[in-house]
């Protein structure tokens, strides 16, 4: 079944030209000029992914990204031309998963596309056949049926990469990952000495679960190697 590609940009030619890129690969295309638009359709319409401009009237990309995942986990690629570090960790921390700096390769984008939809796909496969429904570590409940994280029994949702995270770090507490084995398990390519994207998405993570930046006690910072999730008994201990 062809996959519905959403397109949220001011600058018609782009829209335009990756229209006919996506369509060559039989993505379906739906497009907004705004982020407004760009809400009404996602309304109306399944999305599975979106390739969304920070700088466009009536409701930027910023703002359209942290709308959309109040609700919904589809894959969000960030296209700008915004070049500075502070924008793309932005992007990255409000739940994009993917920041793509203008001029592009219209090739690179169906490439990142695919490859995202491939990992979308494959993260909800894997969680339907998953035969281990939870993991117990000190206050949370990691709930692999539902994809939801449980702290005091009050739910967190999660986006598929911190979902990701959490399990490979539940998973094995303990153990020190490293800042490449994290990216190559989680976001399933090469990893390319940015670890930016980790960085980010651990903060959120941390956010979410009230772990303090300075002295965390579940995601702990080991300095020079990478991270790694608290024991059961370090827990305890406390």
């Amino acid at each position: 079944m062809p996959k519905n590609i959403l397109i949220v940009d001011d600058d018609t030619d782009i829209i335009e030209l990756l229209k006919l890129f996506l369509e060559m690969e039989s993505f379906l295309v739906l497009e907004a000029s705004n982020g407004e638009e760009a809400l009404n359709c996602i309304e109306e319409n399944h999305i599975d992914l979106a390739i969304v401009d920070i700088m466009m009237p009536k409701m930027d990309g910023y703002q359209l990204i942290k709308k959309i995942r109040e609700t919904l986990q589809f894959p969000i690629l960030i296209l700008s031309a915004k070049t500075q570090e502070v924008d793309r960790i932005m992007g990255l921390g409000l739940g994009a998963d993917d920041f793509i700096i203008k001029p592009f390769s219209p090739l690179e984008i169906i490439a990142r596309v695919q490859a995202h939809l491939r990992r979308s796909y494959e993260f909800n496969r894997n969680t339907v056949e998953s035969t281990v429904n939870q993991i117990h570590i000190g206050n949370l409940t990691l709930d692999h049926y539902s994809c939801i994280l449980y702290k005091y029994n009050k739910p967190i949702t999660l986006s598929s990469i911190e979902y990701k995270l959490l399990t490979l770090f539940m998973e094995q507490p303990g153990r020190i990952f490293t800042k490449k084995q994290i990216f190559e398990k989680v976001w399933s390519e090469h990893y390319y000495a940015d670890d930016n994207a980790i960085m980010v998405h651990i903060s959120r993570l941390r956010e979410k679960i009230g772990d303090s930046p300075k002295n965390p006690v579940y995601i702990k910072t080991i300095r020079g190697l990478g991270y790694r999730f608290a024991r059961k008994e370090e827990l305890y201990e406390k």
